[in-house]
């Protein structure tokens, strides 16, 4: 039986980056000293306003195919996560299968999952290999959130950054990616939403949990997200540890969802992990959303921190609510 590989990735970043010290001269009253010390993050890169979700994924994938020679015509599935499609329709994908010129016997979908989504595209694509209905997937993550916030909220714009990451997930005969768990509580969605823009009725629309302090689409309740995430989170990496016969100390890295320093290093203590072993790859780039995990993991791919001994967990959070994690081992071959 076929399993799903984690091939190689490649990374789009938009060209435009602000930095905290622009920031800081725009806006001489905000503390950026002290948001860069909860955050961990100094600049990120915001998408052109004529640039969409799909400009960034097809030039991650264009530089996945130039960089590693992959034949376009390879590709027989295309899966696209974004909460940011150029359109509420056609299909984002298709869009993108198209421009990519991939066979049209290529399938294409998107799903809306943000900052889980990675590790849920990992599932589907080891579901679509395993099934024997493909065999060379392409993963797009692209996130434009930058298009959702106000130049003057102070609260988030401090924090996401656009981005695009294109992972080539492959047929493999051994098992590499395994022990999927999921979860999802929509009684949490009203703590990081974009109340306008789909068809419920806006005196329908879910409410933010609190009052809406800036003019972004994008309300963002953190306390809640935080509280959310330090309970969910540990019980998700012990619930895979039992599911699987495995114990914290056989796992070398946890892959997490790159949030927040803060949050980062409350799971940690929370869980008693060295914070060694939960890398945090932010401070240049941002809360990238979707595209979080494969940035993190092609840079410790880049610095050699990963190899196919070692047992690492993806842990994935956030939006929806939404959560998801699974065991990897990195059994790519480099160059």
């Amino acid at each position: 039986m076929p399993y799903a590989q984690l091939g190689p990735i490649a990374v789009h970043l938009p060209s435009r980056v602000e930095t905290n010290d622009e920031l800081q001269t725009q806006f001489p009253n905000w503390d950026l000293r002290l948001i860069e010390e909860k955050t961990g993050i100094y600049q990120r890169h915001v998408a052109a306003p004529d640039e969409t979700s799909s400009d960034l994924a097809v030039a991650a994938a264009r530089k996945l195919f130039e960089s590693e020679s992959i034949d376009p015509g390879s590709i027989d599935f295309v899966l696209l996560c974004t909460q940011t499609p150029d359109y509420p329709l056609p299909t984002t994908s298709c869009l993108i299968q198209d421009r990519l010129g991939l066979p049209t016997r290529c399938g294409a979908f998107d799903f809306n999952l943000g900052c889980s989504g990675f590790v849920y595209g990992l599932a589907i694509a080891d579901g679509l290999i395993q099934s024997g209905v493909a065999k060379n997937i392409l993963l797009l993550t692209a996130e434009t959130y930058s298009k959702y916030i106000d130049a003057d909220d102070r609260s988030i714009r401090t924090i996401f950054g656009d981005a695009a990451a294109a992972s080539l997930v492959r047929a493999a005969p051994e098992k590499s990616l395994w022990g999927f768990q999921f979860g999802s509580d929509g009684s949490g969605g009203d703590m990081l939403l974009v109340g306008d823009g789909g068809t419920r009725p806006s005196e329908d629309a879910i409410k933010p949990r609190h009052r809406k302090r800036w003019k972004s689409r994008l309300y963002m309740d953190g306390p809640s997200l935080i509280n959310f995430t330090v309970e969910a989170v540990p019980r998700l990496v012990g619930e895979i540890l039992e599911a699987n016969g495995l114990e914290d100390s056989n796992i070398d890295r946890y892959l997490m969802h790159q949030a927040t320093w803060k949050m980062l290093d409350q799971l940690a203590s929370r869980m008693g992990i060295a914070p060694e072993r939960i890398p945090i790859e932010l401070r240049d780039v941002g809360n990238t959303v979707s595209c979080t995990i494969p940035i993190l993991i092609d840079r410790l791919r880049r610095r050699g921190e990963l190899n196919a001994e070692s047992v690492n967990m993806l842990v994935s959070f956030g939006v929806g609510l939404s959560w998801a994690g699974c065991l990897w081992r990195d059994t790519l071959e480099t160059k």
